[in-house]
């Protein structure tokens, strides 16, 4: 009998039992839904590439080829290497939102995980329930690295922390490791074995310094006080040969360094060497000082004036006739040098000073000023290209006037969001002014008693002269192309007001926001990707409403540089297609203007990443005129100097004053 009903639920009811176990998997699927473990079994599809990923794709060889030059890191000896690789993730569940995507990359083999909108991160393979935890993801994260690289990785340890999880990594050398992240939602700490070195650039341009500071006998120091008078308008007689005033070419110039490096690049600093990065910064700022006298006042004595008034100067023009004048050979490689430094230049300006202020600009004015106008909803904070739109008829009506129109500009413009920035952190340094003493004293024993930072002291020294040469471009040479247009005759003196620049630039302005940073106390739970935020968040610890100042600083920032940075393309174009190319000049505007509205609406990360090592890669050619032309310079320095001791040169006074005296 019961062999009987065996047979028959084995024959009849199995299909009844499949039936009754379907439903049961149903029910646990209804109330994993209605529970906090629900698992989406569907795949995570990457979506198809967009234009802007398309272009980067294509852009990206070139720039890591640039990259892999100028950012060449020269290892410190002192330092003993790892016998392994550590690096660091790290999830923050607070700042996820769609689109947060975290790469790891060995050698070609590479992983993409990507946190969507109803909560999973896809490695396309394995989603996450849809309300996981930071803990949730951290553990799947490390599950799929473990699985992936298993040869690569010695270890992979998840460490839950407030606010965060840290997934601590260890690999295993010449596994060429490689962490990166978009969106706040993951960071990372790239992959070290414990030494740092010290970038090629970085290293070119402080020996630079260094060199021309001591060459030219610390006229960074002696001519401080005589600078500041020549800035002044003490010395500017109206009938000498040039286009803009001496103060007028200083915040021209200025406008095109005082930006986002001075928020953002601080944050950085401070965020990844500690407080003592700011002592570095300021020296760096001050031997910079001299490198801008050398290349300014080259500037002004090698430039060229056409029949109109209108001035083409800077690098392109003392590398050719200068070297040109010592030898025949030195002649030819200044040909060289010129035009490599005008293409770099050109490329930097659609780059630096076009794509990324107006990218920079139009997400603080759809993030912050939209929403607070019209609301969160409104239709406008989908439609960026409008705002470069708009970015582009403002910048086009003063560029068609040339550098005396972006003169009159930014000699109103730099000054005031000069003073606006400055006195919001004179607010905060009031409103913790017990503070202040403990902050020189952490940034003075941070600079040679580093605690926490990566390589020690050479780890802090490294972040400060990073930061501050990127910051005020000292040795790059393009300051050189708006101080080439200043009325004088002597262009010593004009060298003189230019090394005010870096002055203003990294210790006076750099410092205040380190300061800033330091006193709130926001450096000690900073990332290194959070930049300007990190800034915005030190202010508003005291001003709420400080996240709307900073956002019209960012736009005055980034809209004098892109005024200045036309003007600095436009020389070097007009330098490689000649001055007279009337036609070529207009298809020059139209193209920036253009590019401006492109670049407000599309993320081209590697087009942008591509300017910036042109920008600075300017500084290979220009600095090898530099070392040349140095003994140049100091002649001429000499016979200024002691020409004005003798009081013959002295402050304008006016044709009928000294008649009459």
């Amino acid at each position: 009998m019961r062999s009987m009903c065996r047979g028959r639920i084995g024959r009849a009811g199995a299909r009844w039992l499949q039936l009754a176990a379907v439903i049961l998997l149903l029910a646990a699927q209804g109330a994993g839904r209605a529970g906090a473990q629900e698992v989406v079994v569907k795949d995570c599809p990457a979506p198809p590439p967009t234009l802007s990923e398309r272009i980067n794709a294509w852009v990206a060889p070139v720039t890591n080829a640039v990259s892999a030059v100028i950012f060449t890191e020269i290892p410190i000896p002192f330092l003993e290497p790892q016998p392994e690789l550590t690096g660091e993730i790290r999830v923050k569940p607070d700042r996820l939102a769609d689109g947060d995507r975290l790469t790891v990359r060995f050698g070609r083999e590479r992983l993409v995980l990507e946190y969507d909108a109803d909560g999973r991160v896809c490695t396309g393979t394995k989603p996450l329930p849809a309300n996981a935890r930071s803990l949730v993801i951290a553990d799947t994260i490390a599950a799929d690295l473990k699985d992936r690289f298993s040869a690569q990785l010695a270890a992979v340890t998840v460490i839950p922390e407030d606010g965060q999880v840290r997934i601590a990594l260890t690999a295993r050398k010449g596994t060429k490791p490689e962490l990166a992240v978009e969106g706040a939602g993951f960071a990372v700490s790239a992959f070290t074995d414990g030494t740092v070195g010290m970038p090629l650039i970085v290293l070119w341009l402080i020996a630079g310094a260094l060199f021309f500071t001591l060459r030219m006998g610390f006229i960074n120091i002696r001519a401080f006080r005589h600078a500041i008078d020549v800035a002044r308008g003490l010395y500017d007689d109206p009938k000498d040969p040039g286009e803009v005033t001496h103060f007028q070419a200083l915040t021209a110039a200025l406008s095109g360094t005082v930006g986002l490096g001075n928020i953002a690049g601080v944050a950085i600093a401070i965020s990844i060497g500690g407080p003592g990065a700011t002592f570095w910064m300021i020296m760096a700022g001050l031997f910079g000082m001299s490198s801008k006298f050398v290349e300014c006042t080259l500037g002004v004595k090698y430039r060229e004036i056409d029949e109109n008034g209108v001035v083409s100067g800077g690098p392109m023009y003392y590398l050719q006739k200068a070297l040109a004048l010592r030898s025949a050979a030195l002649g030819r490689l200044g040909r060289v040098l010129a035009v490599v430094f005008a293409l770099l230049m050109v490329g930097a300006a659609f780059g630096a000073g076009n794509m990324f202020q107006v990218n920079q600009s139009t997400a603080q004015i759809v993030n912050v000023i939209f929403p607070a106008l019209f609301g969160p909803e409104s239709a406008l904070n989908k439609m960026p290209w409008l705002v470069g739109l708009l970015y582009a008829v403002l910048i086009g009506l003063v560029v068609i006037g040339g550098i005396r129109a972006i003169a009159r500009v930014t000699e109103r413009l730099v000054p005031l969001m000069a003073f606006i920035y400055l006195a919001a952190a004179i607010v905060i340094l009031i409103a913790h002014v017990e503070a202040i003493p403990d902050a020189f004293a952490q940034i003075v024993s941070g600079a040679f008693a580093p605690e926490g930072v990566l390589g020690g002291f050479f780890g802090v020294l490294i972040q400060g002269i990073r930061r501050a040469s990127f910051s005020n471009e000292a040795g790059v040479g393009s300051a050189a192309i708006a101080h080439s247009a200043v009325k004088t005759t002597e262009p010593v003196s004009e060298g003189m007001v230019a090394l005010l620049e870096p002055f203003v630039d990294t210790v006076v302005i750099c410092t205040m926001s380190a300061l800033v940073i330091i006193v709130t106390g926001m450096y000690q739970t900073a990332e290194a990707a959070d930049g300007i935020a990190l800034t915005s968040a030190a202010f508003e610890s005291v001003l709420p409403w400080f996240p709307y100042v900073l956002s019209i600083a960012v736009l005055m920032f980034a809209y004098s540089t892109s005024l200045t940075y036309y003007y600095y393309g436009e020389r070097a174009f007009l330098f490689l297609v000649g001055p007279d190319r009337r036609k070529a000049q207009m298809g020059y505007k139209i193209a920036y203007l253009l590019v401006l509205i492109v670049g407000s609406s599309m993320q081209l990360t590697a087009v942008m990443d591509f300017a910036d090592a042109m920008l600075l890669a300017m500084a290979f050619p220009n600095m090898i005129g530099l070392y040349i032309l140095s003994g140049e310079v100091r002649r001429d320095l000499d016979s200024y100097w002691s020409r004005l001791k003798a009081n013959i040169i002295r402050p304008y006074v006016g044709d009928e004053a000294r008649e009459t005296a």
